[in-house]
């Protein structure tokens, strides 16, 4: 399912400077496979690497890769703090290292970097762009039907309790000018694993960005072991069911505040 490399350098005319960060917890047999395939298809986009002091090694390799390319950077952080909490420490790093464009991408191969030029080309038009399974085109690969029923009935929850528009709301491959993570305030995310990606995606539709979904080929991993797992997918549900049931509440309570006359326009 390979497309073929961006003729344009890798960086779309316009958008400025690009960044994929990748959030690391042991792929050392992943990650250089993965960077090369990405610095190959995209050679004007840099990386960064967020490692949290894998016990494989990965952060190792890491370092080897950011000697022999001065666009493979790595940020090292002291311990396995939650998916969220790796991509918020590398979206920091990468606002104040003066990036237009940041991006979100696995390092286990499941998301493909010979179609980051899909959400690139999409950003034009866009402040958030979102590499979806679940639009007309994308697909999954080598996934048991019991994992597309959760992963389908877990965005359908989503919309509907949340009341956004968005098919892949837990998506992890996507692309954000750097005006969309500065307008949605990253210092009050406190979202740390894997339900950090439809807290962000929310924030944006909330804060009426302009969110698109491009269709991808998503491929299950083949070397090492998923992060997921059962006790993250319930804090997902317990965090996304708190959220629906706080936007509703407050649904109610506007109107009868503007009611009461003092808070009505």
């Amino acid at each position: 399912m390979a497309e073929a490399a961006s003729t344009n350098g890798g960086r779309p005319a316009a958008l400025g400077r690009v960044v994929v960060v990748i959030p690391t917890y042991d792929e050392a047999a992943n990650l250089a496979w993965i960077v090369a395939r990405l610095r190959r298809a995209q050679p004007g986009v840099d990386v960064l690497v967020v490692d949290d002091n894998s016990p494989d090694g990965t952060g190792g390799v890491a370092d080897g890769l950011a000697a022999e390319d001065g666009q493979v950077h790595v940020l090292h952080r002291s311990g396995k703090g939650g998916l969220g909490a790796a991509y918020l420490a590398g979206f920091a790093w990468a606002l104040a290292a003066g990036y237009d464009v940041i991006g979100e991408m696995d390092a286990d191969g499941s998301h493909q970097p010979e179609q980051l030029h899909r959400l690139l080309d999409a950003l034009h038009a866009a402040d958030l762009v979102i590499g979806s399974r679940w639009v007309p085109g994308g697909s999954v690969v080598n996934w048991p039907r019991r994992r597309e029923a959760l992963s389908r009935g877990g965005n359908l929850y989503v919309r509907l309790l949340l009341g956004i528009a968005v098919r892949d709301a837990t998506a992890g491959y996507r692309v954000f000018r750097r005006e969309a993570l500065e307008k949605i305030d990253l210092a009050s995310v406190r979202s740390t694993g894997y339900v950090f990606q439809t807290d962000l995606v929310t924030r944006c539709v909330r804060a009426d960005l302009v969110v698109r979904e491009v269709p991808i080929d998503f491929i299950e991993r083949v070397r090492g072991e998923s992060k997921m797992s059962g006790r993250v997918a319930l804090e997902s549900f317990e965090r996304i069911t708190l959220w629906g049931l706080r936007e509703r509440w407050e649904q109610v309570g506007r109107p009868r505040r503007s009611t009461g006359g003092s808070l009505g326009r």
